[in-house]
């Protein structure tokens, strides 16, 4: 990532009055932390490696606790935010249980940080099963939707 969109991160971080803010660009990712370890650090970067695909034992057994046994392909949330399954409260939601998705279909909408993130269909086939409510809170990595 370049150091001169970390230093713009750094002061729109400042200026907004925001404690963090961690950005994603493909592989590489940057969190920006007003406050450290001790209150009066200011913005420091911290430059971050890619998630590792393989979750540690804690997290697995966490992941196997609270996530049904899914069958087809999995659809999981990019970021933390809102769930919406529709474009706007009194719109028809973008897919339905038994409806053909191709790829690159939008199957929802994840608002984070009042951003409306549309989520695409990574692959093509029939959803099987939608596994969060609309205005639900969703984390990284939750399963939204399964197709198969």
């Amino acid at each position: 990532m370049d150091i001169r969109k970390v230093k713009k991160l750094m002061e729109l971080l400042e200026q907004s009055g925001m404690a963090e803010i961690e950005i994603k660009e493909g592989e590489e990712s940057v969190r920006i932390s007003r406050y450290g370890d001790a209150p009066q650090m200011m913005a420091q970067p911290q430059m971050m490696a890619a998630p590792v695909a393989a979750p540690t034992a804690a997290a697995s057994l966490a992941v196997e606790t609270s996530e049904p046994v899914i069958d087809g392909h999995p659809i999981a949330s990019p970021m933390v935010g809102t769930f919406y399954s529709a474009p706007s409260p009194s719109a028809k939601a973008f897919v339905s249980v038994g409806q053909h998705v191709n790829q690159g279909d939008t199957v929802c909408i994840i608002e984070a940080m009042k951003i409306m993130n549309q989520i695409e269909a990574d692959q093509s086939g029939t959803v099987v099963e939608i596994l969060v409510n609309d205005g639900d809170a969703v984390e990284f990595g939750q399963t939204l939707v399964v197709i198969k």
